[in-house]
């Protein structure tokens, strides 16, 4: 069945299929960003901590190194540590709340398909799709 034979209403709901699928990936993407940040910032705590603290230590600011003291980039790397594992947990219930949505929207996708009739009773446009962002 091509695009133009198809029903509008099973257009709107393989639409909707293709949005959260897009949405799932951005959150993938956005895991593996996190995860290579977390694992980035365990390594320089892990050489943060083989330092004296009389040694001196640089960190970036922008495109330039600033001097800085191991107790201030260690509690700076600490806080980032904790900010990654948040915004790991959310993006994991993200992630697992759209695979839900999408075998909800499979399920309903091939049901229709089967019926060959669009859903009974009003618009199934009502739903509203996972935002990414939250």
């Amino acid at each position: 069945m091509s695009a133009g034979q198809m029903p509008p209403w099973l257009q709107e709901q393989l639409m909707k299929m293709q949005q959260s699928q897009q949405n799932l990936q951005a959150i993938m993407q956005q895991k593996q960003q996190i995860e290579m940040e977390k694992i980035e910032t365990e390594k320089s705590l892990e050489e943060l901590r083989k330092a004296s603290d009389e040694d001196i230590v640089y960190k970036h600011a922008g495109s330039i190194l600033v001097k800085s003291t191991k107790k201030e980039l260690i509690d700076e790397l600490e806080e980032r540590q904790e900010l990654t594992k948040t915004r790991s947990t959310v993006l994991e219930k993200q992630e697992n709340r759209l695979k839900e949505t999408l075998k909800e929207q499979e399920a309903k996708i091939t049901e229709l398909m089967k019926s060959g009739s669009p859903p009974s009773g009003a618009s199934m446009s009502t739903e509203s799709s996972p935002n990414p962002e939250n």
